[in-house]
C-alpha cells in the first residue's frame, strides 16, 4: 500500500511499509503508518496530543531550538532497520506543522481505557500481528501500561518514555494534583483536541489485573528537570521523578535515568528510545528461541 492509502494490505499482501488510514467500528478511520519487517511487532505511542510524527521527527542536534523535522535517526525509522514498527494518531491529536491528525475526532475527555481498545482495534484494522512491544510516551505510557493488563494480547515487553503513570497520584501533593486537573479540564474546547482524562484511567488501571508476569522493559526518565507548571504549589520535577522510581520497581525495569534529554526525549534522544526498544526486542526474541528449545 503506497503511503497516503486508505486501507490495510489485505492478508495475502507481502508485509511492507503502509501509511493511510484504517477503519474502526462506527465509521471512525485511524491513520497508522508501519514500516520494516521481523518480529516482534513495536507498537508507539505518544504523548498527549502526539501525532504519529512524534516518532518519525527529531530535533537536530547542532539547532536544539528549533522545531523537529523529519529525520532518519527518528525512533520510527531507525527501529525499522531491525523488527517491524507502527505508530498511528489517537483522535484529536496535532502534528509538529500544526495540522490536525488524520484519525476522526471523538469526543473528549479520553481514558486510558479507551485508548487501549483503540490501539487493538487498530493493529487489528491494519493486520498487524504479535508478539507486540508497546513503547509509551508520556501520557501513551498510561495506555500502554492498562494493554498489558487487559487491551492488547500477546505483548511481550514495554518501553516507557518518561511515563505518567497512576504513582503520580501519590508522589504530587494533593494540591499539585488538583492544579494539574483543573489544568488539564481547561484543555476542554470546541475544536476537539486530545483531552486526557487522568483521574479516571488512574481508577482503570489500579482495578484492572496485574501483569501475569514480568515482561522485558526498560524505563527511561528525562534529566534535564522539567515541570508541570501547574500553579504556585511548588515544583513537580521531584514527585515526577519519584513516580519514575515507582514505575520501574513496579514493572521489574532497567532505569535509564542518564537519557540527557528533557520529557520529549524522543524527538530530543531518539537514539536513547531507539536502543531500548533494541535491548527489549532483543530479550523478546531469545526469550522466543528458549522457548522452542
Amino acid at each position: 500500500m503506497a503511503p497516503g492509502g486508505t486501507g490495510a494490505p489485505t492478508g495475502d499482501t507481502v508485509p511492507g511499509d503502509f501509511a493511510g488510514t484504517v477503519p474502526l467500528e462506527g465509521g471512525r478511520r485511524v491513520y497508522v503508518e508501519c514500516r520494516g519487517s521481523g518480529s516482534p511487532t513495536v507498537v508507539l505511542v505518544s504523548g498527549t496530543g502526539g501525532a504519529a510524527d512524534e516518532w518519525t521527527h527529531a530535533v537536530d542536534p547542532a539547532e536544539p531550538a528549533a522545531a523537529p523535522a523529519p529525520s532518519a535517526s527518528a525512533v520510527l525509522p531507525t527501529v525499522a532497520s531491525f523488527t517491524r514498527v507502527c505508530a498511528y494518531d489517537r483522535p484529536g491529536t496535532m502534528r509538529f506543522d500544526d495540522r490536525p491528525s488524520r484519525s476522526t475526532p471523538v469526543p473528549q475527555p479520553t481514558t486510558a481505557a479507551e485508548g487501549a481498545a483503540d490501539l487493538r482495534a487498530v493493529l487489528s484494522a491494519a493486520d498487524e500481528h504479535g508478539p507486540y512491544v508497546l513503547v509509551g510516551a508520556s501520557w501513551g505510557a498510561m495506555i500502554t501500561t492498562l494493554s498489558a493488563c487487559t487491551g492488547v494480547p500477546r505483548v511481550a515487553g514495554l518501553v516507557t518514555v518518561d511515563g505518567a503513570s497512576t504513582h503520580l497520584r501519590d508522589t504530587l501533593t494533593p494540591a499539585q494534583w488538583s492544579d494539574w486537573m483543573r489544568r488539564i479540564d481547561e484543555m476542554k474546547g470546541p475544536k476537539g483536541l486530545e483531552v486526557p482524562d487522568y483521574t479516571a484511567s488512574v481508577a482503570e488501571i489500579r482495578t484492572a489485573p496485574p501483569l501475569s508476569f514480568p515482561l522485558p522493559a526498560v524505563v527511561l526518565t528525562s534529566d534535564k528537570p522539567w515541570d508541570l507548571q501547574v500553579g504556585d504549589s511548588g515544583s513537580t520535577w521531584p514527585a515526577w521523578l519519584a513516580a519514575q522510581n515507582r514505575l520501574a520497581v513496579e514493572l521489574r525495569a532497567r532505569h535509564v535515568t542518564d537519557t540527557d534529554s528533557g520529557h520529549a526525549i524522543a524527538v530530543e534522544r531518539p537514539q536513547v528510545v531507539s536502543q531500548a526498544v533494541r535491548e527489549v526486542v532483543g530479550q523478546v526474541r531469545n526469550g522466543s528461541r528458549n522457548q522452542s528449545r
